[in-house]
């Protein structure tokens, strides 16, 4: 499922509110995510699973064009770890 396909599905199911409103509330889901992720921090949603950030250390990298080695900065990298619910109904 793609954002706008979760847009759709949630203004068929919510016909009280309007698309824009849809659009707001969902572009406010992923913009408190991605703020706080951010930030250094971790969001949980219960049943799904839990969204924080992983750092990868600095490291030699190789450009694939030329073969000349590269230096990769360190970086923080999103990391997702599903939820038990989710795990249980993906395996069954």
């Amino acid at each position: 499922m793609i954002r706008s396909e979760l847009v759709k599905k949630l203004e068929a199911e919510n016909p009280g509110l309007t698309g824009e409103e849809v659009e707001r509330i969902v572009d406010l889901f992923f913009n408190q995510i991605i703020q706080r992720l951010a930030e250094g921090g971790r969001v949980e949603i219960r049943g799904f699973g839990a969204f924080s950030t992983r750092s990868r250390n600095p490291r030699k990298g190789r450009n694939p064009r030329t073969g000349d080695a590269v230096d990769v900065p360190a970086k923080r990298v999103p990391y997702f770890k599903p939820g038990k619910e989710i795990r249980e109904r993906l395996n069954k």
